[in-house]
């Protein structure tokens, strides 16, 4: 049996190659779209959730200080942002710590920069906000998670739950 510790530390990469140090990093929230179904047949109402449907995303990347790196991620542009862990499990078997590599890797544009506060021997706590339109986590190389929300892919665990609809839509 294994049993998750959490987060060693993790890094913070643009396209693939380029660092940039943080301080921590909120991941997006996946909130499925729903809409009240009642009507006739039925004694009362329910959230009916729409698969592969999801409201906005968004990321948001906590900094130590203003940095040029931290500039760059203001740019109006789409950005490829990986951020690579190492999280800790306790295997009980084997009787030891196990690491687990973990990468999310999204497409997200800025929607908001704040420089943060000037303060003597403290950290300056500049932040940016990121709409996402692609999320994808991988697990031990494995891919678990990909959300492409502008070619209709919902993929969870092995199944892609839009393929029916991008069939039907003839995409």
């Amino acid at each position: 049996m294994k049993v998750d510790n959490g987060t060693v530390n993790f890094a913070v990469y643009e396209d693939s190659t380029e660092y940039y140090g943080m301080a921590e990093v909120t991941l997006p929230e996946i909130n499925t779209i729903a809409e009240e179904v009642k009507g006739a047949g039925i004694s009362g109402a329910f959230n009916g959730a729409f698969v592969g449907h999801i409201e906005a995303m968004t990321l948001a990347l906590n900094f130590r200080s203003v940095t040029k790196d931290a500039i760059k991620l203001a740019e109006p542009r789409n950005h490829q942002i990986d951020l690579r862990a190492a999280q800790q499990q306790w295997d009980n078997t084997a009787g030891k710590f196990v690491q687990q590599a973990v990468k999310h890797v999204l497409m997200a544009t800025p929607t908001k920069f704040a420089p943060g506060k000037l303060s003597p021997a403290s950290p300056a706590d500049a932040s940016g906000e990121f709409a996402v339109t692609y999320y994808a986590t991988f697990i031990n190389g494995e891919k678990v998670l990909e959300i492409d929300i502008l070619n209709f892919i919902y993929f969870v665990n092995g199944t892609d739950y839009l393929a029916d609809v991008r069939k039907a839509l003839g995409k």
